[in-house]
């Protein structure tokens, strides 16, 4: 057994997009009325995301849905990329999360938050600010186009910009 000082922590959550919109504030000239263009929809998709917030580093994954399978393959993909290195992975107690199928690699250990505390996962920080960066006020007419979106935005992250996100003590990043 190792010492948990010798561990990494990681925050994980995952998180829903959908191809509806998604609209916030916006700025427009005095006294005229703005059309903006809606559109509703259910297909979705689902991104786990696991962040050394220390580092900035994260490590993501898109899949369709939340489920122990899904858990379960970003747990195995997730201890292949950290290697030799043990983690410890802080996460909500959602029921695929603790799921007696779950398997949990033998380099990862899992710490559950406390119930209905979202506010303490700064993961969170994460998703809000993808989402205000790639959904708020704009329209994807396929989930592959905002599937598309979401993977260039993700990538092309910089660790400095996760750990500020992640760390910044308000939501309005």
């Amino acid at each position: 057994m190792t010492n948990n000082s010798d561990k990494e922590l990681y925050f994980f959550d995952e998180a829903r997009f959908g191809t509806h919109s998604n609209l916030g504030h916006g700025w427009f000239p005095k006294g005229t009325r703005t059309a903006v263009k809606v559109k509703l929809g259910f297909k979705n998709f689902y991104v786990y995301s696991a962040v050394h917030i220390s580092s900035g580093k994260d490590f993501s994954l898109i899949l369709p849905k939340v489920n122990t399978i899904n858990m379960n393959e970003f747990l195995a993909l997730l201890s292949k990329e950290v290697g030799d290195k043990q983690i410890i992975l802080v996460m909500d107690g959602a029921g695929w999360h603790k799921s007696k199928s779950l398997v949990v690699p033998s380099n990862v250990e899992i710490i559950y938050l406390p119930p209905y505390s979202p506010e303490l996962n700064p993961v969170e920080k994460f998703w809000q600010y993808i989402k205000s960066h790639v959904i708020k006020n704009k329209i994807y007419e396929t989930l592959d186009q905002l599937e598309e979106a979401v993977c260039q935005f993700i990538l092309g992250l910089n660790p400095a910009s996760v750990k500020l996100t992640c760390s910044s003590r308000h939501y309005d990043v």
